[in-house]
This record gives structure tokens, C-alpha cells and sequence, in this order.
């Protein structure tokens, strides 16, 4: 390469410069080539090796690690708490204000629930019970028989069940640290996110309302997610299953008026809550309502066979195929729906939950314990505090992680997302409120 003034002083005397001579020496390249061939050999040799290891440790670790990567514990109730940690009980039905209401005349200073509290329900038990979430039951009862035949005497109901959702409001306020007031799948989402129990309001009962879909609206204002179409009476609206033996119908079913309030529960994204109805009222509803329905504390009929019970029938109308609906049934602890005297336990209930989801299907079923609603609960299922010990009978039977998750709560807000998928596609629609009024009336 000749000499230049550009090269000389930087590569010095027959030194290639690099950047424009390719003829390298052969040996060089050769040599390379196996230096790098050499490289690959042993990094991939080793990580084979860590491989192995890693695999055979896993494998020997299997039954330590399996909490943590997926698998379950074996022990039935080590199982129930690491599902629970995840996936809290969300309840469908819990009578607690009524309690308040009974014992203390709705005096919020007179309640403390931070300790042992009368009943079933206090917030050491809740949090020993892995609770994330449930529906306050802001419930009055049915009127007397002398209301009339045609639900038009006054009752005060609507000031009775106004004063319920102002306890359970004060109470859920008295309690920030434990208790997150909730109005969307959203709201009960991020409580239990962090760490807090979330708080809906459910009406159990149509006569509850006046006979007005005003007063439904200013419930929904209020905070209210879900409406059962009747009590132990008839109303307005639709018939009821009754107590036991059950009771005459009087609507066949729906009324025009009951058709009405579904329409605007729907608009509103309010569930509708079909535990006390009568089968033909159930039937109608689901075939009816354009959105997911719940039944917040109802229990399997062909376990038990008492009117306030689901028959088969029913829940096979209860899906996502075609002529079905979407719906959850979520189980009653109350011993007189779930055995015959002195036979209910927590495996009873256990039969009520695998029945349904037999029928309907796991993703279909749900937990409404009628806390504080009822006189006792069944034998191992006492009070809040115990529905692990359900999770884990459950899993001893077969249910997995998956499963149990849905039972505890993901299958309750997949109905409520539901809900409130509809009532926003009907509002983005321009569906205007529902200005039905109860023909029986004389005032309007």
C-alpha cells in the first residue's frame, strides 16, 4: 500500500487499514470461527445444566411451591384461606339493619360493632369470616292483611325503609377503616383492593315501594343495586312464593305494572332479585328482563323442597344459551330452607351449592346467608366467621381455585357488571325514564 500523508502517521508502515481491505488472512478466520463455535458449546452446555437443576428442584419442592405457582394446598382449609386472600366472600344478603333496627330503634351510637355484637354479624367475625364484601339488606316487612287487596292503604313502608338505608348508611360511615360504601362492580373492586369491605344496598321487597317506579329511582339515587320483587306477600308488582305451604297467586305471575318496574330496573342498572317469588313470577322475569337477574338468598327445591327454594325447572332457564339468562342463585344458610328440623349443617348447604351448580352450572352460584335475618345458622356455619369452612368442604369435593372464585364473589360481579352494561347501552340509546304509573291508583 503506498505511503500517503493520510495513513503513514496513523497506521504506521505495512499495517491494512481495515475499513478498505477485505483480503484478511485465512488461518485468522478459521480461528475465530472455532473460538466462537467453542463459546456457544459451553454457554449452552451450561444452561442446560441450570436448567436440569432448576426443573429437579421444582419437582422435588412441588407441594411447598404449589401455593404459590397456581396449585392449591391439600389441606381443605389451608386451600379455603389462600383462595379467600384472593377472592373474598362477597354476600348477597345480610340482614344486619334490621338487627340494628329491632335492638336498638336505629340508634347508630348504641352499636358497636367494632367488638362482639348480638347476632351474626360484627367486624371481628367478618374479617376472620374473609369477608370482602356484601348486600345490607335495608328490609321492612309486609304490611298487614287489613293494607287492602289492591296494595293502596298507607303503610309507611317508604319512611320505614328510608330510616333502614339511613342506619345502614351510618353505619357503614361509623366504620371507614372496615366498611367502603359501593354503587358499581368498580367501587366493590377497588375496596377490596384495599383492603375494606364493600358495601351495597339491596330493598327486599316490592312493597317497599309504594307502588311508585318514583320512589325506585330515588332508591337508586340513594345508592339502592338491587330490588326483590316481592317479600312473603304479593305486591303491586308480581307474586310471591309465600312461607310454607306458599300462597295463592294473585297476578299469575308479573302484573302490566311489574313488567314496568323491570323495564326501568334495567334502565337504571338495578338488579332484579327474584328469592321470594313465585316459580311463575321467575319465570316470567327471566324470559322478561334484558338484563342478568340474581337471586340474593335462595337455595336449591329438589335439596329441600320448601316454595322459597329454586325448582329445577327454573334453573335451567338460568344461563347463557339460547332461551336462557344470565343469573346467579345465591345459597340461604336459613336451617328451615336448607333440611328438615335438626338436619341442617354446613354439609346440607354444601349439597344446596353443588346441586345448583349441577343445573345451572358452577359459574351460576353464589353465597346470600340471611345473616342476622335468621334465627341461627346451621350447625358449622353459626355466623360470618365460618365460610371458610364451606370454601374448604367445597374443594374436598372437587372444586377447584377457578371455581371457588366464582362462588365467593367473581360470578356475583360478573352479574352486576352485566347489570350495568345494560342500563348504559339503554341510556346511550336514548331510553327515557318509564312514566307507568299503578292503574289503581285514584291520586294521579
Amino acid at each position: 500500500m503506498p505511503e500517503n500523508g493520510e495513513t503513514a502517521p496513523l497506521l504506521g508502515e505495512n499495517v491494512p487499514n481495515l475499513a478498505r481491505n477485505t483480503n484478511l488472512n485465512g488461518d485468522a478466520t478459521a480461528d475465530r470461527v472455532r473460538r466462537a463455535a467453542t463459546v456457544r458449546a459451553v454457554t449452552y452446555g451450561v444452561l442446560t445444566t441450570l436448567f436440569v437443576v432448576a426443573l429437579v428442584l421444582m419437582l422435588s419442592l412441588w407441594d411447598k411451591l404449589s401455593g404459590t405457582i397456581g396449585r392449591l394446598p391439600k389441606d381443605p382449609h389451608q386451600a379455603a384461606l389462600v383462595v379467600l386472600q384472593k377472592s373474598p366472600i362477597i354476600d348477597g344478603h345480610i340482614d344486619l339493619p334490621i338487627l340494628v333496627r329491632e335492638l336498638h330503634k336505629n340508634n347508630v351510637s348504641a352499636v358497636d360493632l367494632a367488638n362482639p355484637f348480638s347476632g351474626h354479624v360484627d367486624i371481628p367475625r367478618l374479617l376472620e369470616g374473609k369477608v370482602g364484601g356484601f348486600f345490607w339488606s335495608v328490609y321492612v316487612d309486609c304490611p298487614r292483611p287489613d293494607a287492602g287487596d289492591d296494595y293502596l292503604k298507607a303503610t309507611w313502608r317508604v319512611r320505614d325503609t328510608l330510616e333502614q338505608i339511613d342506619i345502614a348508611k351510618l353505619l357503614i360511615n361509623k366504620y371507614p377503616d372496615t366498611f367502603s360504601f359501593s354503587l358499581t362492580s368498580k367501587d366493590v373492586k377497588t375496596s377490596i383492593s384495599r383492603g375494606k369491605i364493600a358495601s351495597l344496598l339491596g330493598v327486599e321487597g316490592g312493597h317497599q315501594l309504594g307502588n311508585s317506579l318514583q320512589v325506585l329511582r330515588q332508591y337508586h339515587e340513594l345508592g339502592v343495586r338491587y330490588v326483590t320483587l316481592t317479600h312473603a306477600c304479593h305486591n303491586a308488582f308480581a307474586d310471591s312464593c309465600g312461607i310454607q305451604p306458599g300462597i295463592e297467586p294473585r297476578w299469575g305471575g308479573l302484573s302490566d305494572f311489574g313488567y314496568s318496574l323491570i323495564d326501568e330496573m334495567n334502565r337504571l342498572g338495578v338488579l332484579v332479585d327474584l328469592s321470594h317469588t313465585s316459580d311463575d313470577t321467575a319465570r316470567q322475569a327471566l324470559q322478561y328482563s334484558k338484563a342478568p337477574v340474581i337471586w340474593s338468598h335462595s337455595s336449591a327445591r329438589a335439596v329441600h323442597d320448601v316454595p322459597r327454594n329454586v325448582p329445577d325447572d327454573v334453573l335451567r332457564l338460568v344461563g347463557t344459551g339460547p332461551n336462557q339468562t344470565d343469573a346467579v342463585v345465591m345459597v340461604n344458610f336459613a336451617p328451615f330452607f336448607v333440611a328438615p328440623a335438626g338436619e341442617a349443617d354446613l354439609k346440607a348447604v354444601a349439597n344446596h351449592v353443588e346441586h345448583i351448580a349441577k343445573i345451572a352450572g358452577k359459574k351460576h352460584v353464589g353465597l346470600g346467608s340471611d345473616y342476622d335475618g335468621i334465627p341461627a345458622g346451621p350447625v358449622g356455619l353459626e355466623d360470618v366467621s365460618k365460610y371458610p369452612d364451606l370454601i374448604a368442604q367445597l374443594y374436598s369435593r372437587g372444586w377447584n381455585a377457578f371455581e371457588l372464585a366464582g362462588l365467593t364473589g367473581g360470578n356475583l360481579l360478573r352479574i352486576l357488571e352485566g347489570a350495568e352494561r345494560v342500563a348504559w347501552e339503554l341510556q346511550r340509546s336514548g331510553v327515557q325514564p318509564v312514566m307507568a304509573r299503578y292503574d289503581k291508583r285514584s291520586d294521579l
